[in-house]
């Protein structure tokens, strides 16, 4: 949608949101708030990541769980803002507010839980993450061995795990938790094959934070919460998915904040930036290394020849 006059954007996608502020917003500079920041929610001995994104564009126009801030403003480095219930059982709107350090790369702040307890976070603005040049290519690694899950392990050992090794088939059984590598990783090249029964649902996690998504979506136009986006981010420019229950094949780059992917040797995604972690992120703590995380709550999925190259320093 086009906009006439300056908008803010702000999005908390633990909530699984994008959120267009609906009034404006006094900033004291372009530095004084605007910009990317990764969140931690605190929540009992708890924390979840979450992130948060205000900038002044003249046009916003993102694709996916959209809706409006109703009210959102700066002042003397004390920035509120409150938004619409979405997913979550609050009776009235969720609201938060925080505090800019002097040096103005932190915010501190408080929010309140669906049970209405005070939870406080903390945000930091996300690193650049530039994108390495000339890179060389390290040696191959095999992640999944096809035997066992030996190098994964559940992203909540709480949960229920079906995940099991059959036939050099890594596949889960509902109901069943996401799984991760116990290794980390910066940059990298991933190709992995995968099949997706008929509306079923997963995703391949990259750092753990950045989900290219994977389901059955054949035929269906191109969009970022479909096969070969990234999701709620960046839309595929095209669908190469092939129809649920046949094996796929993704082969991804990821060079700091740049992706590409390639979807049944097809671009669909090519060096394109990725603005901030997605739902169900592990962490918002981006310039660190993280794990290849797997979706395994949403259904049943399966994957085979799980294999990374990282990029050498």
């Amino acid at each position: 949608m086009g906009i006439s006059k300056r908008c803010f954007s702000v999005f908390i996608p633990v909530f699984f949101a994008f959120l267009i502020a609906g009034s404006r917003m006094s900033v004291s500079s372009p530095q004084g708030i605007t910009g990317r920041w990764d969140l931690t929610i605190s929540v009992a001995d708890n924390a979840y990541p979450s992130w948060l994104e205000i900038t002044t564009k003249d046009f916003v126009g993102r694709m996916g769980s959209a809706r409006p801030i109703k009210k959102i403003a700066f002042e003397n480095s004390r920035l509120t803002f409150s938004l619409p219930v979405q997913y979550e059982r609050f009776k009235t709107d969720m609201s938060f507010a925080a505090t800019l350090s002097p040096a103005g790369d932190k915010l501190t702040g408080t929010t309140k839980s669906e049970e209405g307890a005070e939870l406080t976070w903390v945000g930091l603005r996300a690193p650049a993450l530039p994108k390495a040049k000339n890179v060389k290519w390290g040696t191959p690694i095999e992640l999944f061995n096809g035997n066992d899950l030996t190098g994964w392990k559940p992203k909540d050992p709480k949960e229920p795990n079906g995940w099991k090794a059959v036939n050099h088939v890594l596949e889960n059984e509902m109901p069943s938790s996401d799984i991760r590598t116990e290794q980390e990783f910066s940059d990298f090249k991933l190709h992995v094959e995968f099949n997706c029964p008929s509306k079923s649902n997963s995703g391949v996690y990259l750092r753990g934070r950045y989900e290219v998504q994977v389901m059955d979506s054949y035929g269906q136009p191109p969009e970022s919460h479909r096969i070969g986006g990234l999701y709620g981010f960046i839309d595929p420019t095209e669908n190469a998915g092939k129809p649920g229950g046949e094996w796929q094949t993704y082969d991804i780059t990821l060079l700091g904040r740049y992706v590409t992917v390639v979807l049944n040797g097809k671009t669909v995604i090519d060096d394109k930036e990725i603005p901030g972690i997605t739902g169900g992120a592990l962490d918002s703590r981006e310039a660190e290394p993280g794990p290849l995380l797997l979706q395994g709550d949403h259904g049943k999925v399966s994957y085979r020849n799980i294999i990374l190259t990282p990029a050498v320093k």
